[in-house]
């Protein structure tokens, strides 16, 4: 791509940039100005990572109203607007003020970080580009809500690699419950990233050395972002328009972008994959579906020619009234279920938190909102345990029964966020031998990638026993 840099990192009032001519940031990392995609000869006005090959284009303004020729120009009017001018001088796109600030002496300045920013004079932001991504995430974005002004964050893919308008899939977070990171395609949820454990995401659980991630949830924002801790080393990551998500690295002193995540999932991800009340357990390429101790599966002739959806149901009727038999079970190493009909405490400890489980008789499930330092606040999951409450449970390395209220578990507490579940069902203890057989079924099939990918993430349901 041939271009002529203005080589200035801000647009004026008076200013405008044409096809043909670009802005650069202050540190000559980031340019924006026109570009083609892929194959397509329409135009775009973009921004992308300057002496970088491929080229990595992070955001667009028009994709979905692309420019027919090389006619675009960009324009900053008094109001702190941009605009985007095609060659009978009508605006194809135009940005938007967020701020109730009166505007005087506006500016739109590049960053090295990626952000465009049209700033007020008195440094007052009027709008920035980070609150409308692309496909791309990079440092300094925050994927989420902000719950003052009802703006919502999040990323979309291309329709194809030569067309950027906006594709089939989505990453966002969902507010419901416990927010979570959910992708979707169309209206669909196709995985889940997953909710907040303190140190990372339970669907992406291993630490990345290379970063800081973080995740807000207060009363004016709730969101994901992470920062580079080497500032000689870039990182973004693009929701591919296969819906894919590649994570692309390179240093100051390199100019190939290398992928170091491809972000390619086996079928236990793929959400509801097992149906309700049910493990996915993926191993050695084998894919497998287990129901949760004390269900069947719902339609037996399907489950046993592996096809798995209709997912599990109780083998017996639930008795919410005899509370006195209720206990847990528990389950460890394995991510967590959907928390959209999640409640949760910051300030609640454990034994808290299972009393509340126990006292209301829509609760199914109860773990540690945060695992680090062995553990602490409360995450209660309540209603029907449904397909999406249990899609992608992977790895169940130890499943601890635990008897009814007020007793001591059978073995030994494990560290981490266990998740302890509602089962409220008579006969457990003529089925613990099988349950043992099965969790040493489990323990034997998985590998050490296993306890490197998931940590310490555990779960439990309450058990009842009869009397």
């Amino acid at each position: 791509m041939t271009t002529t840099s203005t080589s200035v990192d801000r647009l004026a009032v008076t200013q405008s940039i044409r096809d043909g001519e670009t802005l650069a940031s202050a540190g000559g990392i980031i340019e924006a100005g026109f570009f083609s995609p892929g194959n397509s000869i329409r135009r775009y006005l973009g921004i992308w990572y300057r002496n970088v090959s491929p080229f990595i284009v992070v955001w667009v303004a028009n994709r979905n109203t692309p420019l027919e020729n090389k006619s675009g120009v960009l324009k900053l009017n008094e109001k702190g607007v941009l605009e985007l001018l095609n060659a009978t001088n009508n605006t194809i796109w135009s940005s938007n003020i967020v701020s109730s600030n009166a505007v005087n002496n506006p500016i739109a300045c590049l960053f090295d970080s990626g952000n465009f920013v049209v700033k007020n004079s008195e440094d007052g932001v009027l709008w920035q580009s980070f609150d409308y991504p692309g496909d791309t995430l990079m440092p300094g974005i925050k994927l989420g809500w902000n719950l003052e002004t009802g703006l919502e964050r999040s990323i979309s893919s291309w329709k194809s690699d030569d067309d950027p308008a906006e594709g089939e899939y989505a990453i966002k977070i969902d507010l419901r419950g416990l927010p979570q990171m959910i992708e979707f395609k169309g209206s669909d949820i196709r995985m889940r990233t997953g909710s907040w454990n303190g140190l990372t995401t339970v669907g992406y659980p291993s630490p990345t050395p290379l970063l800081i991630r973080k995740f807000v949830v207060n009363e004016k924002e709730v969101y994901y972002e992470y920062e580079i801790i080497k500032k000689s080393m870039f990182i973004v990551s693009k929701l591919t328009p296969s819906g894919i998500t590649q994570s692309f690295s390179w240093t100051n002193q390199t100019s190939t972008p290398q992928v170091v995540q491809n972000g390619e999932k086996d079928q236990c991800e793929n959400y509801a994959f097992c149906g309700a009340n049910s493990i996915c357990i993926y191993d050695d390429n084998y894919l497998t579906c287990e129901c949760l101790r004390g269900y069947v599966p719902k339609s037996p002739d399907e489950w046993n020619i592996r096809i798995w959806f209709d997912g599990c149901i109780r083998r017996n009727k639930s008795d919410c009234k005899i509370s006195y038999t209720d206990g847990f079970l528990k389950y460890s190493h394995l991510k967590l279920p959907d928390t959209s009909s999640s409640w949760f405490s910051n300030t609640m400890n454990l034994d808290e938190c299972q009393k509340s489980c126990l006292e209301n008789c829509s609760c199914k499930a109860y773990a540690n909102l945060d695992i680090r330092n062995g553990g602490s606040g409360c995450l209660l999951w309540f209603n029907t345990l449904l397909a999406h409450i249990f899609d992608g449970l992977k790895y169940a390395l130890s499943m601890h029964w635990m008897s009814s209220r007020g007793s001591k578990r059978i073995t030994e507490q494990e560290s981490g966020q266990d998740l302890f579940e509602s089962k409220r069902e008579k006969s457990l203890l003529k089925g613990i031998p099988r349950f043992k057989e099965v969790f040493a079924k489990y323990k034997a099939r998985i590998r050490k990638r296993a306890f490197e990918s998931l940590g310490d993430s555990n779960w439990c349901m309450i058990e009842s026993k009869s009397r």
